[in-house]
Parts: structure tokens; sequence; C-alpha cells
């Protein structure tokens, strides 16, 4: 079940590139930074292989998947805005508390820049840590540098992967979604851990 999404995922990105090329790279990384889980492991190691077949200029199509991830990560930040602001209005704040918003805004405060840059190396992670950030209400300067940084990292590393193997491109597939099962494995029970500490402590009061 899995195994076939991804691969109609890798199919999609492979479609949208060679019809619409840097333009579709731009737009596929954008959605993937804006909650939306397309796989950039897909995406820059075929823009990768394009490249080294001189349809992409190498480093010019890192920049766009940087930029793309940049423009993406700043919608979503945009909505955790939206999400604190309108809260009360339609009962999120049953789910974030302000006890929650507040602990965020210390821990984004001191922590910030290194969670914007470093989570931008890990799959699954590097595509909802906007939220937290603006929920955290890391200044957007600082926020958007970070994530740009560790995008460009990241957008030549797998750009790269796919210059270096060439037709067989895919080949690092496969590795990738083993360290992305074990990254959502690790999210979902602390996600499961979170709950029951915010839900637990509220039925006891």
């Amino acid at each position: 079940m899995i195994e076939s999404v991804l691969s109609s995922l890798a199919h999609f990105v492979i479609v949208v590139i060679e019809s619409t090329g840097s333009v579709g790279v731009f737009l596929l990384m954008a959605l993937e930074s804006a909650n939306i889980p397309i796989p950039s492991e897909v995406i820059m190691p075929f823009s990768g292989f394009l490249a080294a077949g001189g349809t992409f200029s190498f480093w010019g199509i890192v920049l766009v998947g940087a930029l793309g991830n940049l423009a993406g990560s700043l919608v979503s930040y945009a909505l955790a805005g939206w999400i604190v602001k309108n809260r009360h209005r339609f009962f999120i704040h049953l789910l974030i508390s302000d006890s929650f918003l507040e602990t965020s805004q210390k821990w984004f405060s001191k922590y910030g820049s290194a969670s914007a840059f470093f989570s931008r190396l890990l799959p699954v992670v590097r595509t909802f840590i906007s939220l937290p950030a603006g929920l955290g209400k890391m200044n957007v300067f600082k926020f958007s540098f970070y994530t740009f940084a560790g995008s460009f990292l990241w957008s030549a590393f797998l750009a790269y992967i796919g210059w270096f193997l060439g037709e067989n491109w895919e080949l690092a597939g496969p590795y990738f979604h083993k360290f992305s099962y074990g990254i959502a494995g690790l999210l979902f029970v602390g996600a499961v851990w979170w709950g029951w500490r915010h839900f637990g402590s509220r039925r006891a009061q």
C-alpha cells in the first residue's frame, strides 16, 4: 500500500518536472515545505540526473529547490500565525493550549535557529517544522535565513546523488524511504506521548 503510494508520487513528480522544468521543481519543493508530503528525495535526485544531462544547471536547480522550500515554509509559517490568532474561534485551543504556546515560544526563542536549520536535513520533519516555528513565533528573518541555508544543503546533497548515479538515480530511493519510516515512527511515538500528557492532565484537572 505505502509502496504503491510512493510509486505514484514518484511518477507524478517526474511527469511534472518533465512537463514544466525548473518551475515544476520550485512548485513541488514549495508544496513539500507547505505540509504536503511530496518527497524531495525524488524531486532533487531526478533534477540532478537531468542536470548531468545538460537539461538544468546543477547549482541553478539547487538554488531553485532551496527557494521553493523557503516559499512553502513561509506559507506554512503564516498558516501557524493564523491558527494562533483564530484558535478560539474554531475550538483549536482545545488542542493548542496557552501553556503549549508559551513552551513553544520559549523553545524557538532559545533553539529556533538550530531547529530551523537541522530539521531541513531530516526527512518527514522538514515537511512540517514550519508550523511549530510559526506557533512558537520564531523571528521570521532568522527563520527564513536558516530555512534557506538548510534547504540549500539538502537540495545540493540530493541533486548530487542524482548527478552521480545518473540513470540509476532511483536506486537511492529505498534507503531514504527506510530512514523516513524510522523518523515517522519516532514522531508518532512523540505525538502519542504529547497527547497523553496534554489530555491526561486536562482530565485530571
